[in-house]
């Protein structure tokens, strides 16, 4: 269309300011308009109740922001491509959290999916069924409670709602190629994009239905199609208006794809294998070591011919690359439908609706 705005995940930063927060308001109203989703992390802003120091009043905190969110996102409707999308994510040591974990069991924030930040810390606090610390917006200690409770208060409200999910964020930083640059904090609407703040990704995904000939994968053909799925995305990265200048930079800089997957189900049926059987993990492995294999390594030819990404030597990358990261297994929740497949990596679960 006319908008050339061919992202659809997006992360935006909150920051503890008023000025800052309806910055990133007009920021998400901008993708909303040109048919991108957005998650935000609204971990820095400070608990409801603390005092702000220039007005000497109590701050409502960041569940009161959100709703503004939700309601921003609802006035602008995506700008009638679909409804606007939005991941919400608060650490699991904000002192808000328990309010944050119900706040989709009691019905509200329709626009969004929610997400804990879960830590090492907490995790390890779990297991051992041990106290752990909430802190405010400056890392002081507000009080302690009991983290296999807040755990099990979270599995609850998961299992009531379908929200909040988790974001093991210590796991996704030893993960990032470029976590020398910041720290992710956020994930996009469906959570399959971890990004940093002002950063979007571009995501395709193989038909593995079309893998397949007489009983067998079909190698060297999803081979190719990972060379041309890779250069394809490089080549929209290059291509795309992006609804603001400093996105432009970062995702220039970083030059972030998603190439990923669906159809699984019905390359297993073909097959005549079980989806829960053994024999699907090893195939499921076997394919996906391959599918990185050859995405990997058609980014390093991109990168001899074209040049690596300009933030390259600031990554944890050994070889020189065209893009930071390559293959994301996206939910596919259109486009399999489109295309009249399985739904990324899922089993048949409706078969008619």
């Amino acid at each position: 269309n006319p908008l050339g705005q061919l992202a659809a995940c997006f992360v935006l930063d909150v920051p503890d300011s008023l000025e800052g927060i309806y910055d990133t308001l007009k920021q998400s109203a901008l993708i909303f308009q040109s048919g991108g989703g957005v998650g935000y992390s609204f971990s820095s802003l400070r608990a409801a109740g603390s005092i702000i120091e220039s007005t000497h009043k109590s701050a409502s905190g960041p569940l009161s922001f959100i709703e503004v969110f939700v309601f921003s996102c609802e006035a602008i409707k995506q700008g009638g491509i679909r409804r606007g999308a939005n991941m919400g994510v608060l650490r699991i040591d904000h002192p808000d959290i328990f309010s944050f974990i119900t706040e989709k069991t009691h019905g509200r924030l329709q626009n969004f999916n929610v997400s804990v930040a879960a830590t090492d810390a907490f995790m390890h606090a779990v297991v051992h069924n041990t106290n752990y610390a909430l802190r405010d917006h400056k890392g002081r200690k507000v009080r302690e409670v009991n983290a296999r409770e807040v755990f099990d208060f979270l599995c609850a409200n998961a299992w009531e709602s379908g929200d909040p999910g988790m974001l093991f964020v210590d796991e996704i930083n030893r993960k990032h190629p470029l976590r020398k640059l910041g720290k992710i904090e956020a994930s996009n609407p469906c959570g399959e994009q971890l990004l940093l703040p002002n950063e979007s990704c571009v995501l395709g995904s193989i038909n593995l239905k079309h893998m397949v000939h007489e009983k067998y994968i079909d190698w060297p053909k999803l081979a190719k199609t990972v060379r041309i799925g890779v250069r394809f995305l490089d080549n929209v990265v290059s291509v795309n208006i992006y609804p603001t200048k400093d996105i432009e930079k970062i995702c220039l800089a970083h030059r972030k794809i998603g190439l990923g997957i669906m159809g699984w189900a019905d390359m297993l049926i073909t097959l005549g294998i079980p989806y829960s059987s053994e024999k699907a993990l090893r195939l499921a492995k076997e394919l996906m070591v391959f599918i990185r294999k050859h995405a990997e390594e058609t980014s390093e030819r991109l990168a001899q011919e074209k040049g690596a990404f300009p933030a390259f030597k600031k990554s944890s990358l050994r070889k020189r690359r065209r893009n930071a990261t390559v293959l994301t297994v996206a939910p596919t929740g259109s486009i399999s439908l489109i295309a009249g497949c399985s739904s990324s990596i899922e089993p048949l679960f409706g078969v008619s609706y």
